[in-house]
């Protein structure tokens, strides 16, 4: 096992081992915490014994004895269906210990959570993550926690182990992921402009990377960096974050906006551009690849090829 980075070594379970979930895991294990590990996939979960996991049967098994459970699964199905019943996490853990839900789920689904984990004398921090795998796997993810300030205070080396910056947000767990769900709404409003530029700017024989290159001298963020290189490049597979996984965001960020009766017009765009891109068999691809719509929209049903199509010709106002 590693050498411990923090002086207090715990003993943890993880639920959910895909692309983000093995690297957050994989670093609560560099860190030198004793990690459990479940998946549905049972190989996923065995890649990380190298690591030092020992792998468990069920999502009861990986609760088992720790302090927390950490979960880090696709959506409210997913997350209820390793909570509930005698295989699930809440039957696993003990009194007075921690779920710790790092999935982007509603609002909803956070305060049922709550309320069944209370019911069994245990307690529910989010964790909302923001960074896409290769940020999972560097430790370079922005968390954003929300529970009960003194469970947040104690489980804070767990969020600095897997992030480089750790926020809190609020003292009820669903407050998180209605941050969360708003900071990914942000981020597809990101992805809706440099659409709409990277269209406009081709149809006007401008590069898209000089473009950006000085949209990130002007912004300095890397998440512009980042989905501005990918939308310029349309490097959208492999799948950081798919697009099916996004329109289930931008569906829930719409939900929360109902319920507090606070509107979001940019955010129904965002929802449409997103199905729009779903009807199109784009479900699998990177959910940044929803840029094509503003492209098709602009009569670039091939980005580069029409580019090129178009210097053949001479420009209107010349």
């Amino acid at each position: 096992m590693a050498r411990p980075l923090y002086a207090e070594v715990m003993k943890i379970g993880f639920v959910g081992l895909g692309r983000m979930g093995s690297g957050m895991a994989r670093n609560l294990l560099h860190a030198g915490h004793q990690v459990t590990v479940y998946n549905r996939t049972r190989d996923k979960a065995e890649a990380l014994v190298a690591d030092g996991a020992q792998v468990a049967d069920s999502a009861a098994a990986a609760a088992h004895g720790a302090e927390a459970v950490l979960s880090m699964l696709a959506d409210d199905a997913a997350l209820r269906h390793v909570v509930y019943g005698e295989s699930g996490l809440a039957a696993g853990l003990a009194r007075g210990a921690a779920h710790i839900s790092c999935s982007t789920i509603s609002t909803a689904c956070a305060r049922e959570l709550a309320t069944e984990h209370a019911a069994h004398g245990q307690h529910l921090v989010t964790a909302a993550v923001f960074g896409r795998p290769d940020a999972a796997e560097a430790r370079r993810l922005v968390v954003i926690v929300a529970g009960a300030p003194e469970q947040v205070q104690h489980f804070r080396p767990l969020f600095e182990a897997i992030g480089r910056q750790t926020t809190v947000i609020g003292s009820e767990p669903w407050q998180a992921n209605a941050a969360k769900l708003c900071g990914n709404f942000m981020i597809a409003s990101m992805i809706e402009a440099f659409a709409e530029a990277y269209a406009t700017l081709r149809k006007s024989a401008v590069d898209p990377h000089a473009f950006l290159e000085a949209m990130n001298g002007l912004f300095g963020s890397p998440v512009y960096a980042n989905y501005g290189r990918i939308i310029a490049d349309e490097a959208f597979e492999p799948a950081g974050f798919a697009l099916k996984l996004g329109l289930k965001d931008a569906r829930l960020v719409l939900e929360l906006a109902q319920e507090v009766s606070a509107p979001m017009p940019l955010a129904s765009m965002n929802r449409d551009h997103l199905l729009q891109a779903l009807a199109q068999g784009q479900e699998n691809l990177d959910w940044s690849s929803f840029s094509r719509v503003a492209a098709r929209n602009a009569g670039l049903e091939s980005t580069q090829p029409r580019v090129l199509r178009w210097r053949s010709r001479v420009h209107p106002l010349q």
